[in-house]
Parts: structure tokens; sequence; C-alpha cells
């Protein structure tokens, strides 16, 4: 017998049983499979009905490039590029939203061109037949689909359906929204191509493309969307350099139509190109007209002054000066060309000051080498000036943005401070030289003095023209000098490879994400299932469940019935079931031998609760016996619900109840049994007193008198759970055998059995595993007789198993039998 401190180790115990969460899982790979399978479907449908994305690029050189016409002759000096766009500076301005507000405007990119794909609205930029014209001051709906269809080759229809009574508007001529209000249906006319279209949500004229191909009866649709927003999805292009320090930019792009994405990449760098070499050409622009305003003055000075000499010399009848006069009169003009161009400097210089004190537009400053002047200092921050006073005049009617005007504020006010104080050193400097050159005039005119009055007036009329003459040469040689290095002028920027579409380009989406994605959700759904019922469901499972919950002996495995009948043995007494009843009949052999029991043997059957398969096993139990030839009876004692007698299919009027009361014999209520050397005593009538009924005194004498009878001797007992008559048979019974069905007995109440045990309520008690179906998918187990597979083949009658692997196995086999 077992000592009662053997259970003391099962109380409380509560370790993971990792081996047996392994075997439940694999348990459900059916299940495993069909979440695998589900899980596929649902990426393989998500998959084909994501658009394709595909990655252009382009490739430019950003590069200080010199004037080809420069030379040492050269005499105007200009700062082409300002600052000169250095790499980082192209990259910046590139994926600025205000060069991108520039781009998205002149391509329109805020107007999408859909159709209709197999399973969703795509991008047809550069597939539709048509474009569109809108009115920029009016309104035009806002984020809504458009649809166009081809009545004809110069018929269209339009179709919105309008869900709400009011619409958004959008007004791309100043970037604002507004709203209308329309009828809550959908609205649908039909135009001319190249008609005025003037609703109050929608204002175009729709065009037809050159070679358009066969558009009629065609379906498209149009979207206008916000311009902030788009623009924002085009400042996402990548510009990567191709090595440190590099002067070469690769520009790239990734989105679902390869037409757009050409289109943007190319026009984003023309633009940046255009405005590069705008900024360089404004220099000599503005220096151009400098030089054409002096020369109509100096043109008005020179005709006079030529008027007065040919007056003088014709009324005073002197055309020549005397040689001593005349090496004088020259001295006296080189002296009078370096004062002017002095005197042209600081005129510059006054000039500059009061404009930038006076002006906020800086983009029509003449160079300073108009006036002579080659002070690199002055000369990069004028060309400096004049570049960011041209970029924000550019951006002015483009770009919606404060902060980004704020900016180039701040930055030319720095740029005129360090001017001005370039300016005021420059003018201490020159004033110097122009006080020594003044000195030097004032000696040569003492000396013309000595000359005859008529002489004197002579040089300086002659002087006039001579200063006059040589300025407008010189003005004239720079001027057109200017014009040549303008049109010599070329940009900073280069291609090096535009983007074009040469096919291929596909870099997305990655359906493999989605599959792997669907492997690990299709293993993690039931695997979460397979968890949450195995911590949850607190049934027992397996044979390890048992041994780690009592000490009591489990002495036999019983499989699944594969009936609704009990007579399972006796019906199939070949099947593996029956094995594992024999099993348990060679177990209680044993251990009545071991309790040396003589004489009939007494074996009491019950349970926790009701429905754990203890009449089943009775039955069966009590059919083996009786099948080795030994006299066996089953008694049904469960008095509150009798059904012992349904199997053989005999009558329950008169039962044991019937004996206890005293009302019949005990030969009366015995009955025969289909099965030789089994007889059965059903529970009779229900009583309204069971419990004291089998208290009582005729239960021990009706056990003696079967003793004498029978060798064995099964009693059939309600549930100890539920009630306690069970109890109470435990004195008249050799052995006691517990029923625990696997996935419905709770171990909670292995614990009762254990604490029952060890109170001496039960006496030599062993376990029987009922119901037990599959190893994997409850656990793991002895097999006791029961699952031996392609070992007892020829000893045991299987059940068909009727599934379709089964099925191809069997016909695969007869035809390889046939080959």
């Amino acid at each position: 017998m077992l000592d009662t401190k053997d259970f003391s180790f099962f109380e409380g115990q509560n370790n993971f049983d990792f081996k047996g969460f392994l075997f439940k899982t694999i348990g459900y790979w059916k299940w495993f499979v069909l979440s695998w399978t589900i899980a596929f479907i649902v990426a393989y449908q998500v998959n084909i009905r994501k658009e394709k994305i595909y990655g252009m690029s382009n490739m430019i050189s950003v590069k200080e490039e010199t004037n080809p016409l420069f030379s040492g002759n050269t005499n105007l000096v200009f700062n082409w590029g300002g600052t000169s766009d250095q790499v980082q500076t192209v990259s910046t301005t590139l994926k600025s939203r205000s060069h991108n507000e520039v781009v998205v405007e002149k391509l329109e990119f805020y107007i999408d061109y859909l159709k209709q794909s197999k399973y969703n609205i795509v991008d047809a930029y550069g597939e539709v037949p048509f474009y569109v014209n809108i009115d920029k001051k009016q309104g035009q709906l806002l984020g809504q689909l458009i649809k166009i269809k081809f009545i004809s080759e110069s018929v269209y229809e339009i179709s919105i359906p309008f869900e709400t009574d009011n619409v958004s508007l959008i007004h791309y001529s100043h970037n604002s929204y507004t709203t209308t209000s329309v009828q809550k249906e959908t609205f649908t006319k039909r135009y001319r191509v190249g008609e005025q279209v003037e609703l109050p949500f929608l204002n175009w004229k729709l065009e037809i493309i050159d070679k358009p191909g066969f558009y009629k009866g065609n379906e498209y649709f149009v979207s206008f969307n916000s311009f902030d927003g788009t623009v924002s999805q085009y400042q996402g292009l990548n510009v990567v350099p191709n090595a440190q320090g590099s002067s070469i930019l690769t520009l790239s792009m990734q989105g679902t139509n390869k037409a757009r994405l050409v289109k943007y990449l190319n026009a984003t760098v023309n633009v940046l190109r255009d405005n590069q070499l705008a900024a360089k050409n404004q220099f000599a622009k503005n220096t151009i007209e400098f030089i054409d305003g002096t020369m109509l003055d100096m043109e008005r000075q020179l005709a006079d002054n030529g008027d007065e000499l040919k007056k003088f010399t014709k009324d005073k009848k002197v055309f020549d000066i005397e040689s001593g006069g005349a090496r004088i009169a020259e001295r006296l003009t080189q002296f009078d060309i370096e004062r002017d161009g002095i005197t042209r400097k600081i005129a510059y210089y006054d000039f500059l000051r009061n404009y930038l004190n006076q002006s906020v537009d800086f983009s029509k400053l003449p160079a300073p080498s108009v006036a002579g002047i080659e002070d690199p200092n002055i000369v990069g921050n004028v060309s400096k000036l004049i570049e960011l006073s041209t970029r924000r005049s550019e951006y002015k009617y483009a770009v919606k943005n404060e902060k980004l005007f704020q900016d180039f504020d701040n930055q030319m006010e720095a740029v005129k401070k360090v001017l001005l104080e370039n300016i005021n050193s420059a003018k201490t400097a020159i004033r110097y030289d122009l006080n020594l050159i003044n000195e030097k005039i004032g000696k040569a005119e003492t000396s013309i003095k000595k000359l005859p009055e008529e002489q004197q007036q002579l040089v300086t009329i002659q002087r006039k023209y001579d200063l006059n003459s040589t300025i407008y040469s010189d003005l004239l040689a720079k001027r057109s000098q200017a014009d040549i290095i303008k049109a010599a002028n070329v940009s900073d920027i280069k291609f090096i490879d535009p983007a074009k579409d040469v096919g291929g380009g596909l870099v997305g989406p990655k359906t493999g994400v989605n599959y792997v994605l669907a492997m690990f959700i299709g293993f993690l759904i039931p695997l979460l299932f397979v968890v949450g019922n195995f911590f949850i469901n607190d049934s027992v499972q397996n044979t390890d469940d048992i041994s780690k919950s009592t000490n009591l002996p489990l002495i036999g495995i019983i499989g699944k019935k594969p009936s609704d009948g009990n007579l399972a043995v006796f019906e199939k007494s070949k099947s593996a079931l029956a094995e594992s009843f024999r099993s348990i009949r060679s177990s209680l052999q044993f251990l009545y031998k071991k309790q040396k029991v003589q004489g009939a043997k007494t074996l009491m059957v019950t349970s926790s609760v009701s429905g754990e398969g203890k009449t089943f096993s009775s039955i069966n139990i009590a059919t083996v016996f009786a099948m080795s030839e030994k006299k066996t009876i089953i008694i049904g004692l469960d008095l509150r619900k009798p059904k012992i007698f349904d199997d053989f299919k005999i009558s329950n009027e008169i039962g044991a109840v019937n004996y206890l009361i005293g009302q019949r014999s005990l030969e009366e209520i015995t009955q025969k049994t289909q099965i030789p050397f089994l007889d059965v005593i059903t529970s009779g009538p229900i009583p309204p007193n069971p419990s004291e009924l089998i208290m009582s005194d005729a239960m021990k004498e009706m056990l003696d008198e079967l003793k004498d009878k029978y060798d064995y001797i099964i009693l059939d007992t309600p549930p100890v759970g539920l009630v306690s008559d069970s109890l109470e048979l435990v004195n008249y019974v050799d052995h006691t055998l517990y029923i625990v069905r696997q996935n419905f007995t709770k171990k909670g109440m292995i614990t009762i059995l254990n604490n029952r045990v060890k109170r001496g309520e039960l006496k030599n008690v062993s376990i029987i595993l009922n119901g037990f179906e599959s190893k994997a998918k409850y656990g793991y187990g002895y097999g006791y007789g029961y699952g031996y597979g392609n070992y007892s083949a020829g000893y045991h009658e299987e059940e068909e198993n009727r599934n379709l692997l089964t099925a191809i196995k069997k016909i695969l086999k007869k035809k390889s039998e046939r080959e």
C-alpha cells in the first residue's frame, strides 16, 4: 500500500511541462497548415494588388566653369558665380521647398492623370491621350476623382459623384482654399475637346496630345491635389555624391510611374541650371545696362564738345597748338583721364552706398568693373548681393513661404553691412590718389597760362573733347566685352546622364517581406491558441500530467471508443482497444495476487464526475474477464443515473434496488447477457434514498452471496467527486479503479483523489487514462497495447482511417502491386 506521505510532494507542484507543450503543439499541425495557407493566400492577394515601385536616376556634375573668353586682355572683371554653387549648396537646393515649388509649378504635377487597372486606380501620366489647361485663378475640385469618358474622338463626358453638399476647391494662382455648394448626386455633363469648361468647381480646357492613338470609349480620371502636399512628396529626392568630395551627383527617386519620375528628375536639374546661369548673366546684364546709360550721356557731351571745337577753330582761325603747348596739353589730357577714372570710382561708391541704403531690390546693381573697380571684396559682395536678390525675386510669385524670404533678407542685410564697410575703406584710400592727381593737373595748368590766350582756350576745349572721347571709347570697349562674355557664359551644372526609361528599374514592392510576415503570423495565431489552451485548459492531457500529480499507479491507457456503443471488446475482440483492456486485466490480476486476495475478486469502478467513461470501462473490463471464461457479473450501483442496461438490451424494471429493499431475490434480479460467462444486475428503479440503501446490511449480504457464485464482481458506481455513495462501498471491494479521461478530467480532481486516499476514504486505488486519442495532440503516453502502428498488423483489427491521405496511399499501393 502507498504511504500517504508520498502525496505531499504533489501538493502545490506547478512545473512547466515543455515536452507536453511541444507534443501538444505538434498535435495541432493541421491548424498550423490551415493558418499558413490562409496567411499565404492573403499575402499573395495583397502583393498582386500592390502597385509596382520603380526607381529612376540621373547624373550631373557641379563644377565652376570659367568663361572661355576671359583673358589677360579682358579689362572687365566679373565674379560670375558669386560664391560659386558648390556641391553641398546644389544638394540642399535640389531638396529645398522653394526649388521644388518652382519645379512642381512648372510641370503642374499637382494634377494626377489616372486609369483603372485590374485591381486599383493607377497613375497614368504619359499614357493618357489628353492634358488639361486649367485656369489657375479659378477654383478646382480638390482631392476627388473626376471621371472622363471619351464618347468619341471629339466629345468626352465628365462624371463626378458628389457625396456631400459642399466640396473643397483649390486656387493654384495663390495656393488658397475655398468651398462651394453642390447637389448631392452624380454630376454628369458632356463637352467637346478644346471647349472651355466653366463650372463652380471645375475650370479647364481639355486638349488632345499629338499622336494619341485609339481612345474612343476609354475611361480616365483626373485629380487635383494639394500644392504643398505635392511639393513635400518631391522633396524626398535623393541626392548622393559619387565619392567624398566629388563634384558628381546622382539624383534618384522612386514612384509608381516611370514617365513622371523621368520628367521630374530632368526638370529639377534644368530649373536649377537655368537659375544658376541667370544669376551669372544678371551681373553682366546690369553692367551692360549701366554702360548704355552712361554712354548716352557721353555721346551728348562728346557732340557738344565737338561743336564747340569746330566753332572755335573756325572763328579764331586757330587750328593747332604750338609745339610746347601741345606737350603740356597731352600731359593734361592724360591727367584728366586718370582723374576721371578716380572720380568715376568715387561716384560709383557714392551711388552704391545710396542704393544700398535706399533700395530693397539689389538685382539691378551694375558691376563695379564699369567704374574700373577691381577690389575683390567689393566685386564679390556685389555679386553675392545680386545673386541673393535675383533668387528672391524668382521665388516671389512661385513660393509661399515667409520663412524663406526672411532668410534671404537676413543674408542680404549681412552682405550689405560688409559692403558698406568696404566702401568706406576704399573711398578713404582713393581720395588720396585724387589729391595727388589734382596737384599734377594744377602744375600743368600753370604752364598752360604762359601760352597766348587763344592757345589757352583751344587747349581747354581740346582737353574736354579728348577726355570725353577717351571715356566713350573705353565704355564702348567694355560693353562689347560684356556682350561677348555674357553670350559665352555657361552654367556650372551639366548633365552627365539625363534620366531615361530604358526598361527595368523595378525596386518594389518587397513581396518577400509579406510572405515572411505571412509565415510568422500563420505560425503565431495557432501557437497563441495552443499556448492559451495549454495554460487555460486545466484538464489532464497525458500520462505525465497524472504522474506529476499523484503516486497512485497508472495501470492502463484506453483509446477513444470507435462507436457510440459500450461493447467495444465484444464487438471487436482483436482490436487495439480490446488489447488495452486485456492489459488492464493482467495488471489487476497482478495486483490481486500482490494483495493476496483469494476466491472471488471484487472491483469498484468510479471517477470524479459523470462522463469520464466509468460505465464504458466497467462493461469492457467485465467482458475481458468473461472472455477468459471467468464467471463475471456487473452490478449497476449508480442508482441515481442507471444506464448499464441499454448496451445489453435488457430491462431495468427490476435490479439491485429491488433486492436491497427486500422485494426480489438475487436470482430474480440477475440477468444473462449475449456475452458468455457475463451476467448483469441493473440498478432498477430510482430510489428516493440511494445512499442509505448502499449503506444497508443488504448490500453486504448481496455481495457475499455473489462471491459464492462468481469469480469477478464488477461494481459500476457513481462518481466519487459528486456523491458519497462509492465511499460506502470501499470496505466491500478488493480494489478500486479510478477513471481519468483525457482532456476532460480536471487536474484538480487528482489532488482531491490524493486527499481522499491520504484520509483513508479510498483504498487500493489504481488509475486508468481513458479516451486517449493522439500522442501529439494531447501529449505522450505509454500505449499499453494501444497504437502499435505497423507492428500490430495481423494481430489487431484496426478501424479504417477514412481520410484523403489514406485513400491516396491505398490507391498508390494497389497500383504498385499491379505493376
